[in-house]
């Protein structure tokens, strides 16, 4: 029985699960510490603050993923998260969908840093759901024999610029870091391939990827902290 249960875990979305869990943990401690629109118990919390990251908090460019403001905030991603998250962890197993999640919330925290406006406090998970929007896109190029791949990419793609564009009519909202993120979970797919993927880009592709995705990180690291 116990293994039976370990092998249905495996086989679940345990890693959204424990993402979705932390999340919400962290949700419920912001509300308790004095609520999820107070700018104080944001930083608290994690959020990500310009100035701090300048002084050297670099771990503010990944827990601003766990902190939301407000309910609908967490609620939206929260959704998101669960149901987007789920499909691309099946897709590309548990530890690439880690990966890919956290350093998408990483490019998308850092493209905000870089070249995002002047407010005070920002905060969370979008950054790593819009790279998981670029995986979808990514496989739509990779994958370009295959109607589904074509398809549900360009369907992603739509989605991203619809949110885009309403990033641009809204007020408040991140948009450098939903773009930064994009990108990340574009490059990061193609970087680490699917499970037994045998590239019909090839090699070089993988190499692109991975030296292009680190090699935007570490500029916009360098032109977020001379800004």
């Amino acid at each position: 029985m116990n293994s039976n249960f370990i092998r249905r875990w495996r086989q679940s979305n345990w890693v959204t699960i424990l993402i979705l869990i932390a999340t919400v943990a962290v949700f419920l401690g912001e509300t308790l510490t004095g609520g999820s629109e107070s700018p104080q118990v944001l930083v608290n919390w994690g959020a990500k603050v310009d100035s701090l990251i300048k002084l050297g908090q670099w771990w503010r460019l990944i827990t601003p993923v766990f902190v939301h403001i407000g309910f609908m905030h967490i609620f939206v991603n929260g959704f998101t998260l669960y149901y987007i998250g789920g499909a691309v962890e099946q897709m590309i197993g548990h530890w690439r969908f880690a990966l890919i999640y956290f350093l998408s919330a990483l490019s998308g925290n850092l493209m905000s840093f870089a070249l995002g406006g002047t407010a005070a406090v920002s905060a969370g998970a979008s950054t790593a759901l819009f790279g998981l929007f670029g995986v979808y896109i990514a496989l739509g190029v990779i994958f370009d024999d295959s109607y589904y791949f074509r398809q549900t990419g360009r369907q992603f793609l739509m989605l991203a610029a619809f949110n885009l564009i309403f990033d641009l009519m809204a007020s408040g909202i991140d948009i450098w870091g939903h773009i930064g993120g994009l990108i990340g979970g574009f490059l990061l797919i193609i970087a680490l391939a699917l499970p037994g993927q045998k590239l019909r880009k090839g090699l070089a592709w993988q190499i692109t990827a991975s030296v292009g995705f680190l090699a935007i990180c570490a500029f916009l690291y360098w032109l977020g902290m001379v800004r």
